[in-house]
This record gives structure tokens, C-alpha cells and sequence, in this order.
């Protein structure tokens, strides 16, 4: 006979109960030692937010774990925590572009967990200015997706806006085909933002050919819509459907699978390295041959890895470029500091917009 099967059923529950007691005393403690330590980083001024800290605290219980609890889960979980903890020492407002439910609000939530408060603004350049102004402490804002692009709206307000960017969220996107009966036999219409109808136009072509579709300004819009009409369905996230009371049609209806969107949290102030760290430049030349050429070789001279670059014209100005470079290592890393200032002597136009923690 097994122990399993010595075991009673309610001895197993006892002793589940006595294991989140013995949990929930320890999280209480958790807390009260970051309260702790916030109190001594606001006597040193240091910020709340240690990024490097934190990836160590993941990669140490990843390495304990040892493939037990899974991981992804449990990677949840420790997120959440370690983020109330963090709250616990200064509370966090974050802006993004609303309304509720959005994918922009699901980063805010996959970075700061349900902890936070969040403050929905009708466009992207807002989240921007409400940063800049110092209404909210950061700001989450979409720059690219896979499949789609670049998210040029994002990459104009960097253009006209002094902030910094803090760190970088990858969200694997999955739209589900959502509407209040959940039976896709009353569909009308689908309506959703345009990039998701994009994404998922080779599946509705295919399932819902005579069903017309409608773009509106997000996913959350649509999602309200379809809350208020049996007739209608949008495409839009899991947390949508939470939120808006609506029922899941079909999961999954996205033409690619790998979709995904990277989005940038804006802050006053770029985090110290964490060791795994990204650097992000706003930069223009002088019009003249090979200036793009000199800039990639200063660069790669110094074996600075570019992971990105994405032109964008200067308004009024035709034939004009700006150049948003992502590259790998920080501000503090000599060679990138080194690089950069050298950089800087041969361009018109140049803005650092931050180093940050490179993104799951």
C-alpha cells in the first residue's frame, strides 16, 4: 500500500491548509522586510525599482525550482508578489492608451501585476505627456509588433517628448473572436482596432465570409460594443473578455502563430544596468554620403550589436530622416558610453531615450 493511499482525503487538505497558513505567514513577512527596505532606500534617495535585483531573484528560483512547478507559473506568481512588495514602499501609477482591457493595459499588468493602478488615455502621444508631466510615474506604449511593424505613432512621440524608457515588455498576442452569446451563429459584424483585423484576415475570410468588418479605435472599444449587442463580435484580448463579461467564441484566431507586440515602459528616469541590458537612441545626420555607413561602423568597431534600427521622416522636412536605434549593453557599459559620445559628434540631431533591462 502506497502512502498515497494511507492518506485520507481530509489529512490531505489539513495539511494543504496548513501549507498556506505557513505560506501566507511568510508572504506577510516578505512584505514587511520591503517595507524595510523602502524605508532605507528613501534615506539613501536610491529608486524602489531595482531591476538587476530582481532578475536575480528569478534567475535563482528558476535554478531552485529545478523544473518542478512550472515555470511560466510560477514565474507568474513571484512576479505578482514581488511587485506588491514593491508597491508597498511607494504606490504606482502607470498610464496606457485605453480604454480598459486593452493589450497596451495587459503589459502594464504582465510588468507591474493587478497591483498597480492604471490610468487609460485616448492616445499614445497622451501616455507621453502624462509621463512628461509627471502625472503618472511611468507610461506603457506599443513600438512594435511582429507581423505588423513598427508602431509609428510611438516612434513620432519620442520625437517631441522628453522621457525615458525604462524597460521593455514582450506580449505574445492571441485574439480570440469574443461576443455576448458566445454562439458564432448570431454574428453580424466584427469589429476590432485595424492591426488585429490584419492579423486575423485570412481566419475570417475563411470562417465568417459574409460577415462585414468594422475597424474602431481598440480592441477594448470593440469589445463594448459587442457587450452591448448580441449581434455583434470583436477580436480582442483574454483579459477583454474578464473585463466586459462577453464569452469566447473562438480562441486563437490570429493567421501566424509567434505573434507578438514589444512594448516600452516610459519613466522619468532609465534604471541602472542589470547586466542584460538594451540602449535606445533617437539620432539624425547631416546630409552628406555614407553617414549611416560611418555610424553602423563606429558601432561595430567597438562590437556593439544592433538589434534594431527604424527610419522615420522629419515632418516638413522632405528627404530628412530620423533613426531609432536599439542596441545591445548600457549606458554605464564603457564601450557603449565611448561609442555613443563618439556618435554624437557626427550627427545633427541626437537623443538617448534610455537604457533598460532587455525583455523576457
Amino acid at each position: 500500500m502506497t502512502n498515497l493511499e494511507k492518506k485520507s482525503l481530509p489529512d490531505i487538505r489539513n495539511r494543504i491548509d496548513a501549507i498556506d497558513n505557513q505560506m501566507l505567514d511568510l508572504l506577510k513577512e516578505r512584505l514587511q522586510c520591503a517595507r524595510e527596505i523602502g524605508q532605507v532606500k528613501a534615506q539613501d534617495k536610491r529608486p524602489t525599482w531595482d531591476p538587476k535585483r530582481e532578475r536575480m531573484i528569478f534567475q535563482r528560483l528558476e535554478a531552485a525550482n529545478n523544473g518542478v512547478f512550472p515555470w511560466p507559473s510560477l514565474l507568474s506568481i513571484y512576479r505578482e508578489i514581488i511587485t506588491t512588495c514593491r508597491l508597498s514602499q511607494n504606490k504606482v501609477e502607470v498610464a496606457y492608451m485605453g480604454p480598459e482591457a486593452t493589450f497596451s493595459h495587459l503589459a502594464g499588468i504582465k510588468c507591474f501585476g493587478q497591483s498597480a493602478e492604471y490610468r487609460a488615455t485616448e492616445t499614445i502621444e497622451d501616455v507621453f505627456v502624462e509621463v512628461e508631466k509627471g502625472r503618472v510615474q511611468y507610461g506603457i506604449v506599443p513600438v512594435e509588433n511582429s507581423i505588423e511593424g513598427a508602431v509609428t505613432s510611438t516612434l513620432d512621440a519620442f520625437v517631441n517628448h522628453r522621457v525615458r524608457i525604462c524597460a521593455e515588455v514582450n506580449l505574445p498576442i492571441t485574439h480570440n473572436l469574443i461576443s455576448k452569446t458566445g454562439n458564432i451563429k448570431d454574428i453580424k459584424q466584427v469589429l476590432s482596432h485595424p492591426q488585429p483585423l490584419a492579423q486575423c484576415r485570412q481566419w475570417l475570410r475563411k470562417n465568417l465570409p459574409e460577415v462585414p468588418l468594422k475597424s474602431v479605435f481598440s480592441t477594448a472599444v470593440a469589445s463594448q460594443m459587442a457587450a452591448e449587442d448580441e449581434s455583434v463580435a470583436a477580436i480582442a484580448s483574454e483579459l477583454a473578455v474578464k473585463t466586459y463579461g462577453l464569452q469566447v467564441v473562438v480562441r486563437g484566431v490570429e493567421d501566424y502563430s509567434g505573434n507578438s507586440t514589444r512594448f516600452l515602459l516610459l519613466g522619468p528616469e532609465s534604471p541602472s544596468a542589470s547586466g542584460a541590458d538594451k540602449t535606445s537612441l533617437l539620432i539624425s545626420f547631416h546630409d552628406r554620403p555614407g553617414a549611416l555607413h560611418e555610424t553602423l561602423s563606429i558601432l561595430a568597431r567597438r562590437g556593439i550589436n544592433l538589434t534594431r534600427i527604424e527610419s522615420r521622416p522629419v515632418k516638413g522636412a522632405v528627404g530628412q530622416y530620423l533613426f531609432f536605434i536599439d542596441m545591445l549593453g548600457h549606458w554605464d557599459d564603457n564601450e557603449v558610453r565611448e561609442g555613443c559620445q563618439q556618435l554624437k559628434e557626427l550627427c545633427s540631431f541626437f537623443e538617448w531615450l534610455g537604457s533598460y533591462p532587455i525583455g523576457e
